[in-house]
Formats: structure tokens, C-alpha cells, sequence
């Protein structure tokens, strides 16, 4: 029952606005788009651009304020419910039941969409196969690793066969290894069952995988076709560039982003990856700003540098957050150690989530924790932060044991936590203060701080607006002003960048480089591997045991390709990881 032209998804001039009270928000703006059968689409774009709201229209949850949007030859605002009978939708927040094994979450949604018996016994046995989970089927779905539970979730879309599959940002907060796994479930899907594939994600590798890419912009489709299309738009553009000796790559990007004529830098494989906003006139000789830069080697573009291009052209990305400003700096003597762990062990009962962990940090250094879901590296952090016990081993930071430190010792150290510690009814400013009040700062010292965070973080503009309708990256940037509101000279961050778009992810470790260069003290948790390239080292973990130590250059060493290109940080980590497991096993 497709329409006459073939399409799965077409969609003219569509609109949709919210209302509440005097506010009003254009979430989408008379955009258009057409998905062909079998293909796999990417939606990509910065927060709050409207693509969960796109997704909400495709799958019948909300109706159009204008235009028309046809999914499977169906109209969305007259038959919602024959187009929901027909399509898979997966959001974000996907539903599982934690207290229900893997089996009865399967069970409960075959029961919820009709599914009979004999149809399950046919259409289980793929979806375990598919996605690896046929050994863990009496699982408790809580104790499931963050990979699991997406591939759990999958399962649970899939257990009828739709015509159309919708994925809010499957891969979000998911490892490397987890998310390839997904990508390889979803390739089978379009292979096997001709299905057709609509997904919103964050990472822009993923979308230059896609057989078109559609890109969002304040409620706006900027561009719509196949990747290498928008690829080609920063075709000459594109540099690596060497740092000078004794230079970090994350200094020299900071450095090349403050030229007029660049447009993106990212540290890439010990060098920066430099795009500029107009081809050059002399590609043998890089000049910018009249700094000849002789190292710079030209590179064929990807897709994530023609998405910066195009969303500078649209004006919508004006450049990089500027580095932060502390009121004061931390000096140190040459190699100073701020952090000791040393034979870290961690059980909750018969489980070791942590086992014989040892690694130091000196001060100013950017330190990085890499590791799949359930590695234990959250377990880590909280030990660190004094807010879980150890079983053995030691740990000290800024030279005390937080479990049994004086609160004097505790306000020297700042925390981002995975799910930031925000109060969604509070405003930003009330967020702010709240922190402020809880970091025992008052009177006049508490208003300079709070206008240092407000100025800082560029948050002027939302300063009454609660913290729960905050697109992703301001929550991001609060839940870290919040964090240095005291001014710590050690910062924990649990994977602060999970779910964030691009953009807000270069403000943010433009942000921790400038923090870094001022003395502090940073130890982080990321599935980027890219992000890893901004560490001075890092360790990968898995199973609660260290795997490799060392920085970026001998981390890449570990890892190939077969298409002959430079190993990347991601290369490196799948294969040691895939190594020490094909060990154990």
C-alpha cells in the first residue's frame, strides 16, 4: 500500500508547532523529504533541531499543524493507527521493564501488539540469533550492559515484522564494540527482510554509512541525499596538520580555531584535522592568518566536515565555544601526582565490577577511562569520588582517601555524572544557585561565580527557562558549570558528552582543554573514541581489569584496517578488546 510514486516516507511542507502559554516553537518548518524502500537513512543535525519530533509525526504519536506526510501510502493525520500497525518505532528512552527477565519483556510486547504463539516461536528464535541475546534470555533486563539493553530493545520493536523501522538514536551512550554490533543487526534487517530504515543519530560516521543523509536545523532540512554529496562540499578544504615537537594536538586545535579562516579542527590520529571555510589559493603552502604551517598534508573530506561547512553557511554554527577562564590557576611542580589507585578491587557479592585496578594522573593531565558498557568504569569513579567503598586496594586524591576526608577536601573535586544532577524545575539561574548554596558559597562570592558561569557558558539567553526543557548540550554546559561553580582543582567526568551533538561536543572539550592549560585536573569517561585523542593517556577496561595504558600514539598501535588507512583510536580499541576476550574465552 505504498503510494504511487514507490515511496515509504514522503512528506511536503510539513509543520508542527508547540504551544504553551505566550511560548511558541516552530519545531519544524514546512520541510519536505521522500525515504525509498530498502534503504537506511540517516537524520542528523544539532539539538533541538526537530528530529524526535520528526520521528513522533512518522510513527502517528503527534499529528502535522500543516503540510501532508504519507508513510507507507498513508496518510499520518487520517489513519495514525494503520501506520503504527505496520512500522517499528524504538525512542530514546526506550521501555523496558528492569524486574522482568529478557524472555518476559519479549513476551510483553508480543502480547501488547497481538503476536500469537505460532508466530513467536517462528519470529524469537531470529531475534535472539540477530542480536546474540539467546544465552541471557533469564536475565533480569536491569542487569544487562548498556549494549544489551539496546539490542534488548531492538528485539522488542522487532517482534513483529514492520514495513518501516524508526531508531531515535539507538547508539547513544553505547561502546564501540556495541554499536557495531547494532549497525551489523540493522544491515541484516535491510538485506534479509527488505526493510526500510529511518534513524536519528549523533555520531556522523554512522550517517556517512547511510544511503542518505538528511540533515536538521532549527525545524529547517538543510540538505537531503547521499553522504559523499555533502562530503564533496569541503573537497580542498580539508588539512592534517602536525603539532610542532613538544605540542599537543588539543593545544594547536585550540590554536587553529581562533583563525578566521578555519571552520573545524579536531585532533585526529596525533595530528588536527583542519577544515577551511574556502579552498586555498596555494594547497602546497598553508597560510592562515600569515602563520605558514609546513606540515599540512591534504585530506579527502568526510562527511562530518561538509555537515560543519553547511551548518556555518545556514549561520547556524558561528564558531567553537572560546576556552574557559578560571579565577585561578593550580601550579604543580614537575610530574606532581594527584590521583593514586593502586590494586583497586570492587565486589557486590559474588561480582568483581573492579578487579586489581592501578593507574596514576598527574596534575594538569587529561586522563581517560575507555572501556565497553560494564566495564567497570563508572564503579571506578565513584570510588574515586569517596561515594563508594573499595573491597581492596587503595586510592588517594589530592593525596587523602575521599571516604574519610573532611568536607574541606571534598570541595576540591567536581563531579559530572552520567545522567546529570540537575533539577528539572528549576530554572538555570535556581540550578546555579542551588550548587552554589551546597558548594558553601555566599554573598558576594556566590553572585561573581554565578555570573562567571552564566558568562562562560553562554547561558544568558536561558536563565529562567528550567532545566528539564533544555536541549541536550545546554544540559550539558549547565550540568558543568555546575560543577565548577567552587572551582575544583579536579574534575570527574562520567561520560559527559553522551547524546550530544557534534558541536556541543567540540565546545565542551574546547572548554576541558582550557580548563587543563590552568592546572586542573581531569579524568573522563567517553564512547567517542575520537574524544580519546584530547587525553594526554588513557586505560581501556573491561570485565573490571585493565587492558592497555598509555597515550593516544601507543594506544593506536594495537589497532588495523584492511582498507590500508591510518588506525584510529576506535580501531585500536575493538581489537584490544576483541583480543582479550577471544583470551578468555
Amino acid at each position: 500500500m505504498k503510494d504511487n510514486s514507490g515511496l515509504v516516507v514522503s512528506g511536503c511542507d510539513i509543520r508542527k508547532i508547540f504551544r504553551g502559554g505566550e511560548h511558541v516553537v516552530t519545531a519544524l518548518d514546512n520541510i519536505s523529504l521522500q525515504i525509498t524502500p530498502g534503504t537506511v537513512s540517516a537524520l542528523v543535525g544539532p539539538d533541538g533541531a526537530g528530529k524526535t519530533t520528526l520521528m513522533r509525526l512518522l510513527c502517528g504519536l503527534l499529528l502535522p499543524d500543516g503540510g501532508v506526510l504519507k508513510v507507507l501510502g498513508m496518510d499520518v493525520s487520517v489513519d495514525p493507527q494503520s501506520i503504527q500497525s505496520r512500522i517499528g518505532y524504538m525512542p530514546q528512552r526506550f521501555g523496558l521493564y528492569d524486574d522482568l527477565t529478557v524472555q518476559e519483556n519479549l513476551d510483553l510486547y508480543a502480547d501488547m501488539h497481538g503476536i500469537d504463539m505460532d508466530s513467536r516461536s517462528q519470529r524469537y528464535p531470529q531475534l535472539m540469533d540477530m542480536t546474540g541475546l539467546g544465552r541471557f534470555t533469564d536475565r533480569l533486563a536491569g542487569q544487562l550492559s548498556g549494549g544489551m539493553k539496546q539490542k534488548l530493545g531492538l528485539a522488542c520493536t522487532l517482534v513483529r515484522s514492520p514495513d518501516l523501522l524508526l531508531l531515535d538514536e539507538p547508539t547513544v551512550g553505547v561502546d564501540p564494540l556495541s554499536r557495531r554490533e547494532l549497525w551489523n543487526i540493522i544491515h541484516h534487517l535491510v538485506q534479509d527482510e527488505k526493510l526500510t530504515v529511518l534513524m536519528s543519530t549523533a555520531y556522523l560516521d554512522e550517517a556517512e554509512n547511510c544511503d542518505q543523509a538528511i540533515v536538521l536545523s532549527q525545524g529547517k532540512v538543510l540538505t537531503q541525499g547521499h553522504p559523499k554529496i555533502l562530503s564533496q562540499t569541503a573537497a580542498g578544504k580539508v588539512f592534517l596538520i602536525h603539532p610542532e615537537e613538544g605540542q599537543l594536538a588539543r593545544n594547536l586545535q585550540s590554536h587553529l580555531l581562533d583563525h578566521a579562516e578555519v571552520a573545524d579542527a579536531l585532533p585526529e590520529g596525533g595530528c588536527v584535522r583542519t577544515v577551511l571555510r574556502e579552498v586555498p589559493p596555494d594547497a602546497t603552502e598553508l597560510k592562515l592568518n600569515g602563520i605558514v604551517y609546513p606540515s599540512a598534508k591534504s585530506e579527502q573530506p568526510n562527511f562530518e566536515d561538509g555537515f560543519i561547512l553547511l551548518l556555518q553557511k545556514a549561520r547556524i554554527a558561528e564558531g567553537v565555544a572560546g576556552t574557559l577562564k578560571l579565577g585561578k590557576t593550580f601550579n604543580s611542580s614537575a610530574g606532581e601526582i594527584v590521583i593514586e589507585v593502586h590494586d583497586l578491587v570492587r565486589r557486590f557479592g559474588e561480582f568483581t565490577a573492579v578487579d586489581h585496578v592501578s593507574f596514576d594522573v598527574k596534575r594538569g593531565e587529561i586522563f581517560g577511562l575507555l572501556g565497553p558498557n560494564g566495564a567497570g568504569k563508572t564503579t571506578t569513579f565513584r570510588m574515586l569520588c569517596g561515594l563508594l567503598a573499595a573491597s581492596s586496594g587503595s586510592l588517594r586524591v589530592i593525596g587523602q582517601d575521599l571516604r574519610f576526608a573532611r568536607a574541606s577536601a571534598r570541595q576540591r573535586i567536581g563531579y559530572v555524572a552520567q545522567k546529570f544532577a540537575l533539577y528539572g524545575q528549576l530554572s538555570v539561574t535556581e540550578n546555579l544557585d542551588f550548587f552554589a548554596s551546597a558548594y558553601g558559597l555566599h554573598g558576594k562570592r556566590r553572585q561573581e561565580r554565578l555570573d562567571w558561569a552564566i558568562q562562560q557558558f553562554e547561558l544568558s539567553a536561558l536563565m529562567h527557562t528550567p532545566s528539564e526543557r533544555l536541549p541536550g548540550g545546554y544540559r550539558q554546559r549547565l550540568a558543568m558549570a555546575a560543577a565548577l561553580m567552587h572551582e575544583p582543582e579536579v574534575l570527574f567526568l562520567d561520560e559527559p558528552t553522551s547524546g550530544a551533538d557534534p558541536l556541543a561536543r567540540r565546545g565542551f572539550w574546547r572548554r576541558i582543554t582550557g580548563l587543563a592549560e590552568q592546572g586542573v585536573t581531569i579524568v573522563v569517561t567517553t564512547h567517542f573514541m575520537e574524544e580519546a585523542e584530547y587525553c594526554d593517556r588513557v586505560v581501556i577496561q573491561d570485565a573490571g581489569r585493565i587492558l592497555a595504558q598509555g597515550a593516544p600514539a601507543e594506544i593506536r598501535r594495537y589497532g588495523s584496517r584492511s582498507d590500508g588507512r591510518r588506525p584510529t583510536m576506535e580501531d585500536a580499541f575493538i581489537n584490544i578488546v576483541e583480543a582479550a576476550r577471544d583470551h578468555a574465552n
